[in-house]
């Protein structure tokens, strides 16, 4: 066994990584992925330092184990930059606290509103055609409003 590991050169670390790396296309989790950039990274410093084959078993599991932190952070912070949209497919959602005019009046609980280009159905109080209504709850497509 320390034969083979005696025998670990810069060739088989970047073969290792890349076949990794390509299993990660075949079973996607980004598991493999980091596991085959650790082993990239020792086959890059490989061709720089020649270290023994136990420093590159150590280089190994460091890289590997700190991939993972730094994936997490690397997530992390991707995630919170691509927030720019928090309604995106909540549209109603967005609705909550605004203003509009009553298309048709609240006649026993019901009626509609024209918010942009659609009309909405609103549930409320009855009030006449023209008043001003204040969103107060979304519910799926159907509004509850309260007087302005």
């Amino acid at each position: 066994m320390a034969e083979m590991f005696s025998t670990l050169g810069t060739w088989n670390w970047l073969i290792f990584g890349f076949i990794l790396m390509a299993l990660e296309l075949l079973a996607p989790g980004i598991f493999l992925f980091w596991l085959g950039l650790a082993a990239l990274l020792v086959g890059l410093f490989s061709f720089v330092f020649t270290p023994s084959w136990q420093t590159q078993l150590l280089m190994f599991a460091v890289f590997a184990v700190a991939a993972v932190p730094g994936w997490r952070h690397f997530a992390r912070s991707a995630s919170s930059h691509s927030v720019s949209n928090p309604f995106l497919n909540r549209r109603t959602a967005a609705l909550i606290g605004r203003e509009f005019t009553l298309e048709k009046p609240i006649v026993d609980g019901s009626g509609t509103v024209r918010i942009d280009d659609t009309i909405w159905r609103v549930a409320g109080p009855d009030v006449p055609a023209g008043s001003r209504v204040k969103v107060v709850q979304a519910d799926g497509a159907s509004l509850t409003v309260a007087a302005a």
